[in-house]
């Protein structure tokens, strides 16, 4: 059974069965069979409220046997935490379907682990971009002013001069 540790040394073990997947559909109103063909995985990737409620849906009984709130849970989900629930929710969400279907899944989680590198090696490259940090320099540059522009509601000193000048004239 897939565990994580939490912020605050707890560990949580993941078990997807028919009644997980009743509590979070009530709880959440979240399909995790959805999951399994559609976009609800990477939404459950990329956002981390939803990865919390489903994960807290999944350990409720844990949670509630331990006193521990869906606040005090949420509040124990961060940084390297939430890669790592998120590797125990989908490892055990593959392994509760049958084997053929579990193949397909696990290939799919594979994908987009691989995917989810990609685009952060990717990133990585961009911002390591010699060219990145001289494109931003120069826009910087080009986006200061040379010298500060007088005060609002002065004007310049020989504007005044000469329109005294030409008055006693």
């Amino acid at each position: 059974m897939p565990t994580f540790i939490d912020v605050q040394g707890r560990t949580w073990s993941i078990d997807i069965t028919v009644a997980t997947l009743k509590r979070v559909r009530a709880l959440v109103g979240v399909d995790l069979i959805e999951a399994a063909g559609g976009t609800l995985l990477d939404r459950l990737v990329t956002d981390p409220v939803l990865l919390g409620d489903v994960l807290y849906a999944c350990v409720k009984p844990q949670a509630d046997e331990r006193h521990v709130s869906d606040e005090e849970f949420g509040k124990a989900l961060a940084g390297d935490v939430v890669e790592a629930a998120t590797t125990a929710l989908l490892e055990a969400f593959v392994a509760f379907f049958p084997s053929p279907r579990r193949r397909v899944l696990e290939k799919a989680v594979a994908k987009l682990a691989g995917w989810r590198t990609a685009a952060l090696t990717a990133a990585e490259a961009r911002l390591d971009d010699p060219a990145l940090e001289a494109a931003v320099q120069a826009a910087v540059r080009a986006a200061t002013p040379l010298s500060p522009p007088p005060p609002r509601g002065t004007s310049s000193g020989s504007a005044l001069a000469s329109s005294a000048s030409t008055l006693a004239g």
